[in-house]
């Protein structure tokens, strides 16, 4: 029974994951935009890289970075780098749905189940809301810890092509990646920012699967609809609320210190850890700057919700007698 909660919740996160992929790229490069110690950001006004006239004798800074929407970010990706683009970095999102997500959701249902035994509830139905929360802050934790090389070359690879093309890493796929930080930074660099991705896959699962689950509740327990389709993705669009809100300024500074890139010459790497990057961050563009992204967030987090409880529903019925 452990092991089929595994596979049950593998397989709809890596449908999940698949699926929304081009909106998850485009929150890393909302998120990643407007650092200040990049020289060449690639989303700038058009005439920000003339270095002639006026501006330039006077030694005038030039103009913050525009603000910039999902709409928009998305079409210049596909003006610049191709349709494809916008699924930079996918093999990345199925090993880290395959690492991080199968082992979140089977450990939650695991401890749902143990923890709802001496109730009578076989299926971890109507367990405390605070022992879901625990049991998701557990499994978030655990499957973030696993997932963390995966999710390191993801946000890199998505991240590559907002990069002048003499800076850019290139990896051609993840395994590429993963090998080529291990030769080049060492085996440390896989979990770079670790503790900011346990932190967030913490927040991220017991929120998601412990409002999933208390919505679908209350729900069935109202009357509202039966357990069926509508409940499923009415339970999953409130619980992809519920945790873009609660995730976004720790996914903003994560996404940041992975991507980071130790220039040529420089004493120090543009951040020194979270704390430093979260500082950073709010001096040079605001304290709204840890919800850049939140749009494309909420706006994937909601499909990515709705697929994964739906995919994981019909999954169940089909393993249901195995």
């Amino acid at each position: 029974m452990g092991l089929k909660g595994f596979v049950e919740g593998g397989i709809a996160s890596i449908v999940a994951g698949a699926s929304t992929h081009p909106l998850d790229l485009i929150k890393v490069r909302m998120q990643l935009h407007g650092e200040p110690h990049l020289s060449n950001p690639a989303y700038r006004p058009a005439l920000a890289g003339s270095s002639t006239g006026y501006n330039m004798s006077l030694h005038v800074a030039p103009p913050p970075p525009p603000r910039v929407g999902p709409i928009s970010i998305g079409a210049r990706i596909v003006q610049a780098e191709g349709m494809a683009a916008l699924f930079s970095g996918v093999s990345a999102t199925v090993l880290r749905q395959t690492l991080y997500s199968t082992t979140r959701m089977g450990l939650y249902d695991i401890l749902k189940r143990k923890w709802s035994h001496n109730s009578g509830s076989e299926s971890g139905n109507n367990l405390p809301l605070t022992r879901k929360i625990s049991a998701g802050l557990i499994a978030g934790g655990v499957g973030a810890a696993v997932g963390n090389p995966a999710d390191v070359a993801m946000v890199r690879m998505q991240a590559d092509g907002r990069l002048p093309k003499d800076q850019r890493r290139n990896y051609k796929s993840v395994i590429d990646a993963i090998a080529r930080m291990s030769k080049q930074e060492g085996i440390g660099s896989l979990w770079r920012g670790s503790a900011l991705t346990v932190n967030r896959a913490m927040i991220v699962t017991a929120s998601q699967l412990a409002s999933y689950d208390q919505a679908k509740e209350m729900i069935l327990e109202r009357g509202v609809l039966g357990d069926g389709i509508g409940t499923h993705v009415a339970a999953s669009f409130a619980a992809g609320f519920v945790a873009a809100v609660a995730s976004n300024p720790i996914d903003v500074i994560k996404t940041r210190v992975m991507s980071m890139k130790m220039e040529a010459g420089a004493p120090a790497p543009p951040y020194s850890g979270a704390l430093d990057c979260a500082v950073k961050t709010v001096k040079a563009e605001g304290l709204m700057a840890l919800y850049k992204g939140f749009i494309p967030t909420i706006s994937r987090q909601g499909p990515f919700t709705v697929v994964l409880f739906v995919t994981l529903e019909q999954v169940r019925k089909l393993f249901k007698d195995l």
